[in-house]
């Protein structure tokens, strides 16, 4: 017999990619999930393959420097029956010339970017093809890989889904924006296994690195380090808090994860400016989805950053209500991790599922600033000592919050009230755009018996004192409104729930503020009043606040923090009121003209009117959606958007992807930033 010469070969991409679950990515490489077996096509030349005479083995090999045992390469035969633990091909069928073989990688392989040879021999010679390269993904699929999924719209939100709502807000006014995470965009899969590559661990060594890529909680945690640059490790995304972002994209501005990964990519992994909690979890949640994790987005309100892990917060304010001293331990309004979803073998039973990555850099874990991955469960139980950085999340959602009055005199007197930390942990619903709140997840219910179970377990004694009955009772409230542009009340009401008359002072101080919970100047200040309240009653004590006071003081952030003072002359107590408030910018309205249709051309007409008493300047509209349009849209207004004036403009679409998608828009300008709107499109598939 002649040798057997391969000709050529077909790694039939789209329909693998199809079986997959990987078509998205496009079809110009094959792109397959650990585990699930992929078809290729082998054409040689002059003779076909005879049973019993020729030999085929595989050569398949992954990283810098293959080698069996670490699981980086192997070498395998066709075989009629193949093992299910271990890589391994067998012939579907024979036609002529040509040979279809199906080719499977254990459930347990690591992910990344293979090499293929084919060997070919009779009992007197043989040879070896190069076959080209293939991609190779978790597959949250198969029951055996440790990202298994039971739920196919759980699957289809946290793995297939390229767009998605993140909240943000106040607990008080909770709202969502769009995002575009486009995890199967062009050279996404290609930056996401780059980021893996110039990690530090890989570049401290290669071998064990790559061999370690099978483990979902591996490459979490190192995910969670490279979206941040804090470790000058080529990282992703540089944070910035202190709303001067003239250098680079203001956080506020970003609406999808793909710009920001494709601009770190052509700057050579220079860190894209700016970033904050927001930006890094979707970052890292386009990553995990990208390589086959489920993940999403999660915003946990009231978020304590506590930095000497004593569970305590420590606010210390005059009694005006300005903050007195500066303190490393901080409330964000809200902060944004990421839950991705895999097993636990290395922690025993019952922490498989859900776990925290947070790759907002706050505090160092090993040396590094990254955190996780830290199963849900193991918060809610207060298990502090499992791996990894249990404690700072515990805190995160579980910390007291204790206000100290610095009086005229030094003194200090600590409030007998509590602010809530850890509130509406919330993330997206599956198929649908609402909100899912998850706090269940994280905490047991106030005041219960597990929830004293589990601070005594935490070594921690709830300082937090629940809402007294009797005596009086502080709160604020809000007027209807409080839109950029206008004025708005709000209140401190205050309630006597005692059977005597009591009489008591008021103070009301407003001031701009950051999401992480820094306060700046001052928009508000009401004198203090004397005011008596009858038995059972309730008073209230206005401050009005102007958009005049408010307008060159407010952040993009849009945060007004509003504190309330409250001394009872009768028992010497001070009570404490908190409360942030976001001022709404203008809405966008979006318009879709025509029929959608894959492939056919589709027009959107975007539109939005100022609000302010002042023109808006240097006006850019910028428009993406994954399957939508081909990266983003950018529409510059040539003349300055005039008080109550409405701006719009149409642009063309050319949809990519049949299904439901989002059209996102972002606003930007000198007195309005980070305005947000999107609309979802059905697209129906092409008619053939």
């Amino acid at each position: 017999f002649a040798e057997l010469v391969l000709e050529t070969w077909d790694l039939h991409c789209d329909r693998n990619g199809q079986e997959h679950r990987t078509a998205d990515m496009g079809c110009t490489q094959l792109v397959v999930r650990r585990g699930q077996p992929f078809t290729i096509t082998l054409r040689f030349s002059g003779r076909g393959y005879e049973e019993g005479v020729d030999k085929l083995a595989f050569n398949v090999a992954t990283g810098p420097c293959p080698d069996e045992t670490s699981g980086t390469s192997s070498h395998f035969v066709v075989t009629d029956c193949p093992e299910e633990s271990c890589w391994s091909a067998a012939i579907q069928q024979q036609d002529g010339e040509s040979l279809s073989v199906s080719l499977c990688s254990p459930p347990n392989a690591c992910i990344g970017r293979y090499s293929m040879t084919l060997e070919t021999s009779t009992d007197y010679q043989g040879s070896s093809f190069q076959i080209g390269d293939f991609l190779l993904l978790f597959n949250p699929w198969h029951p055996e890989d440790t990202v298994f999924m039971r739920d196919e719209n759980e699957r289809h939100e946290y793995v297939l889904s390229q767009h998605g709502l993140i909240y943000q807000g106040t607990c008080d006014y909770i709202f969502s924006i769009p995002w575009n995470f486009g995890q199967f965009e062009d050279e996404v899969l290609a930056i996401c296994l780059n980021m893996l590559d110039i990690n530090p661990k890989h570049l401290r060594d290669q071998n064990r690195d790559c061999s370690r890529r099978n483990d979902p909680v591996y490459i979490g945690r190192v995910v969670s380090a490279m979206v941040n640059c804090n470790d000058e490790d080529r990282g992703v995304l540089f944070g910035r808090w202190d709303n001067r972002y003239e250098d680079g994209m203001s956080p506020m501005s970003w609406i999808g994860s793909v710009d920001i990964l494709k601009r770190w990519k052509n700057f050579g992994c220079q860190p894209v400016k700016y970033g904050q909690c927001w930006v890094f979890a979707a970052v890292a949640c386009t990553v995990m989805r990208c390589l086959g994790v489920p993940s999403r987005v999660v915003t946990n309100y009231n978020s304590a950053h506590d930095t000497n892990a004593n569970l305590t917060i420590d606010r210390y304010i005059n009694e005006k209500g300005e903050q007195e001293r500066y303190s490393w331990d901080k409330i964000w309004n809200f902060h944004c991790w990421v839950e991705s979803w895999m097993a636990r073998p290395d922690l025993g039973d019952g922490y498989d599922g859900w776990q925290v990555l947070d790759p907002t850099p706050q505090e160092k874990s090993e040396g590094v600033f990254c955190c996780g991955p830290a199963p849900v469960k193991a918060i809610k139980e207060g298990d502090m000592q499992l791996k990894y950085d249990i404690p700072f999340i515990f805190a995160e959602v579980n910390a007291d919050v204790v206000y100290w009055v610095v009086q005229d005199d030094g003194m200090e007197k600590q409030s007998i009230r509590s602010s809530d930390v850890g509130k509406y942990i919330s993330t997206k619903s599956v198929g649908r755009d609402s909100r899912e709140d998850i706090t269940h997840n994280y905490k047991y219910p106030e005041g219960s018996e597990e929830e004293r179970g589990v601070f005594e377990k935490a070594q921690h004694q709830k300082k937090s004192i629940r809402e007294e009955d009797e005596g009086l009772h502080l709160r604020i409230k809000v007027s209807e409104g409080a839109d950029k542009g206008s004025d708005f009340d709000v209140f401190a009401v205050v309630n006597n729930n005692t059977d005597e008359e009591r009489v008591c002072r008021v103070t009301l101080c407003a001031r701009a503020a950051s999401h992480n919970g820094t306060v700046g100047a001052q928009c508000g200040l009401t004198d203090p009043a004397d005011i008596d309240i009858e038995p059972r009653a309730e008073k209230r004590v206005p401050l009005r606040i102007l958009y005049e006071d408010y307008r060159d003081k407010l952040t993009q952030d849009n945060l007004i923090k509003v504190v309330a003072l409250l001394n009872d002359h009768q028992t010497g107590d001070i009570l404490v009121a908190v409360r942030d408030i976001f001022v709404e910018n203008p809405k966008i309205k979006i318009r879709i003209l025509g029929e959608p249709m894959q492939n056919r051309k589709l027009v959107a007409e975007i539109s939005l009117v100022n609000p302010l008493a002042v023109p808006l300047n240097g006006c850019v509209f910028v428009v993406e959606g994954t399957g939508l349009t081909n990266g983003h849209l950018v529409k510059e207004l040539e003349e300055p958007l005039e008080p109550q004036e409405e701006a719009k403009f149409r642009v063309d679409l050319m949809p990519r992807l049949s299904g439901l998608q989002k059209l996102m828009v972002d606003f930007e300008s000198d007195q309005l930033t980070g305005v947000k709107g999107y609309r979802n499109v059905i697209i129906a598939p092409q008619s053939m």
